[in-house]
């Protein structure tokens, strides 16, 4: 039976490599901080995609209409996420990335949050729910608007 060389192990390892794990990079931020994203994605499996958060939560937050209506109902387009789950997910990525990728990060998602909170009203309940509402403002916000 024939043997492979080295050679031709080691590029088929460097072809699988190349596309396995490809983590799309996040436009309007730089390669350093998209390789910064990469490595905390891959290094924290359970925080989910920083790309698809992010371009999930522009998409609720950017509807039409002056109030947010983040029921699950309502939402127009399939497998949209939870804006709050995809903050979380965002939330965790900005508490891990290093000092210069976290500013670059925030400033994409400050201006997302502004807007939330914009849209949105506070629950001032929402804090002696559980503690997992307390630990974030966004959970703190009303979801659904009662007319």
């Amino acid at each position: 039976m024939a043997r492979r060389s080295p050679g031709a192990l080691r590029a088929l390892l460097k072809s699988a490599g190349r596309n396995a794990g490809k983590i799309r990079p996040i436009d309007g931020l730089s390669n350093g901080t998209n390789a910064a994203i990469a490595r905390l994605e891959r290094g924290q499996p359970g925080i989910g995609s920083v790309a698809t958060a992010l371009d999930g939560y522009r998409r609720t937050i950017r509807r039409s209409g002056r109030w947010l209506d983040l029921s699950p109902d309502n939402c127009p387009c399939p497998g949209c996420g939870n804006a709050v789950e995809q903050r979380d997910v965002l939330g965790d990525a900005l508490r891990r990335l290093p000092a210069a990728a976290r500013r670059e990060l925030q400033r994409v998602v400050d201006p997302l949050d502004e807007e939330f909170l914009r849209k949105t009203l506070p629950d001032p309940r929402a804090a002696k729910l559980s503690s997992w509402h307390a630990q974030a403002w966004w959970r703190q916000r009303l979801t659904e608007r009662w007319t």
